[in-house]
């Protein structure tokens, strides 16, 4: 159940992150942007002084690293 509790949560934070960039991703590839894009987040926020210590918080940290990949990808033209 674990696993399909990941990819759901990378799908939702992939598809999130897509509706705010204007993007039309297949299910696929939500889910590896918000999968990726989290673990940017995640590694990003700390260094910009941002705990994310509440649920909200982490969803946002998340949805941000996702966007940032989106950003990222863009500009590489992928």
């Amino acid at each position: 159940m674990g696993i399909v509790l990941f990819l759901i949560v990378g799908a939702i934070i992939g598809w999130v992150a897509s509706l705010i960039m204007g993007t039309n991703q297949s299910l696929l590839w939500n889910i590896i942007v918000g999968i990726v894009g989290s673990g940017l987040g995640g590694w990003l926020a700390p260094k910009l002084g941002i705990k994310a210590e509440k649920t909200a918080a982490v969803w946002a940290v998340a949805v941000g690293g996702a966007v940032v990949l989106i950003l990222i990808l863009r500009v590489l033209g992928i």
